[in-house]
């Protein structure tokens, strides 16, 4: 079968991908090439039944991929991208997961003719249920956007910018926002252990209510202003907590402070 996509890096979001597409049936095996010069990583997309290579010049030599996929570290990213110059005439497109790599970056390695995809997942999409946003440059075709929206739809939901300066604001949402989950979770645990329960069912508590709270924001078609009103009775405890949440917007506005200053940073290291 004809190579349709190369996957250069298989970590853990390139090998949670790289699953994805497989198990969902979107691509064959035998339909990818993935270039990862770490043995062992490279080993498991061979265990899949992927062609692979320590180095880009281990791709067969009259391949012309459909999708050329950079999911390396941005550091790393103008060596490995110089890798596949010979991509860039136009007839294969680039995607990039790297954060803070803007398409001029990739444009100016592969030459102004190579289509670019940056695309921003997160950790979630490694379990199916991750937030994939995605800007393309002006010679992306509406073809190939709709391919890549399919291929990253089995990691998720995925959304479409025509704005690239936005993708810094989605790095700070999205991007870094289950970290802001997590340490949620972290947080309510402490909480309910100030409040007697045990370590163990505290933290069942917290991971189980805010799962819980997501499942149901996702899937009742309610907003979640609406779902909250539905929990809280006037002078109840939910109220009282809220009280303690909401006044003077605390939560509001901490959390805008949180996503302005990842939204800043992800601007310095652009740069």
């Amino acid at each position: 079968m004809t190579i349709r996509l190369v996957l250069a890096g298989c970590g853990n979001m390139g090998y949670a991908m790289l699953s994805g597409w497989l198990k969902s049936g979107k691509l064959q095996p035998s339909a990818v090439f993935v270039v990862e010069p770490n043995a062992d990583l490279r080993n498991r997309a061979a265990v899949l039944g992927c062609g692979t290579s320590a180095d880009a010049g281990g791709i067969p030599a009259d391949a012309v991929p459909d999708l050329v996929v950079i999911a390396v570290k941005p550091q790393v990213i103008r060596d490995v991208t110089a890798a596949y110059k010979r991509f860039g005439d136009g007839r294969t497109t680039f995607v990039s997961i790297a954060a803070g790599t803007p398409a001029a970056t990739f444009e100016e390695i592969l030459g102004s003719r190579a289509p670019i995809v940056r695309c921003m997942p997160n950790t979630p999409a490694s379990i199916g249920k991750g937030m994939m946003v995605v800007f393309s440059n002006r010679l992306v075709s509406d073809d190939t956007k709709r391919f890549v929206a399919d291929l990253l739809s089995a990691s998720g939901e995925v959304a479409t910018i025509d704005d690239e300066s936005l993708m810094d604001a989605v790095t700070a949402v999205s991007g870094s926002g289950p970290a802001y989950i997590f340490h949620f979770i972290e947080a309510l645990t402490v909480a309910a252990e100030k409040a007697g329960l045990s370590t163990a069912t505290a933290k069942l508590l917290a991971m189980q209510t805010v799962y819980g709270a997501a499942s149901l924001a996702a899937e009742s078609g309610e907003e979640p202003g609406v779902l909250r009103q539905q929990v809280t009775s006037p002078n109840g405890t939910t109220a009282a907590a809220l009280g303690v949440l909401m006044g003077e917007d605390r939560l509001t506005n901490l959390l805008t402070q949180a996503v302005e200053a990842a939204r800043l940073r992800s601007i310095e290291l652009g740069k």
